[in-house]
């Protein structure tokens, strides 16, 4: 039988995302290109091991905000912060099939600009964006840090959180993103990613959003 996407040479293996059988060639350039490749695929799974993360240095530096420093000690001294965050993103992933790596690096990026923004100027400015799935991940990590900070309140009197510690923040888990996508128009292995960091269940997921960092 031929490919069910070329059909000229020969299929080779069964793709979930056409329910139907493919050839090796078609199989690997059109993975997360064309196709919306579920992450349980055994051949993106293994396409994932056999690719090398990208280089960070290979990327703009001005999309990495490079000029924001990242000490080793934050991302001890806030492992909440980022397990919560992480915890989010994988949230909102989780119950959209159609969002992709892109969608969570626009997010994160236009968070980062709003709060660097906020630490230079004082001054509150939001990028406009009109794709939901970016909205729907930056009102999530939005409400997360204002519960963050109630909950610091409560347990301390007052919050001890930052503008610039969020700002390294969004930008730690933009790198990270950055760092763990294909870069292919439907990649999710960033998503895919944190989703396998935190489990299906609600109250243990709730629980260890507190807990985890996530380290590239």
């Amino acid at each position: 039988m031929s490919c069910a996407i070329c059909n000229t040479r020969k299929e080779k293996r069964f793709c979930p995302a056409v329910h139907g059988r493919i050839c090796a060639i078609c199989c690997g350039t059109e993975r997360e290109a064309t196709l919306d490749c579920p992450g349980e695929c055994p051949y993106l799974q293994q396409a994932r091991r056999d690719e090398s993360a990208r280089p960070l240095r290979e990327l703009d530096r001005e999309a990495l905000f490079y000029h924001i420093e990242i000490p080793e000690t934050f991302l001890y001294e806030r492992e909440p912060l980022l397990g919560g965050m992480s915890y989010g993103i994988a949230r909102v992933a989780r119950t959209d099939r159609a969002l992709y790596d892109r969608d969570a690096v626009a997010a994160l990026t236009a968070l980062a600009k709003t709060y660097e923004t906020l630490v230079n100027s004082g001054l509150h400015y939001e990028p406009p964006t009109t794709n939901i799935g970016q909205q729907a991940i930056m009102a999530e990590l939005q409400n997360m840090l204002d519960e963050y900070r109630k909950t610091e309140a409560q347990q301390q009197g007052y919050s001890t959180l930052r503008d610039s510690e969020v700002l390294k923040a969004v930008v730690f888990l933009l790198r990270l993103a950055l760092g763990k996508t294909s870069g292919r128009p439907r990649s999710r292995a960033f998503l895919d990613f944190l989703l396998a960091q935190f489990p299906e269940s609600p109250v243990i997921a709730a629980a260890d959003a507190g807990s985890r960092i996530i380290v590239p």
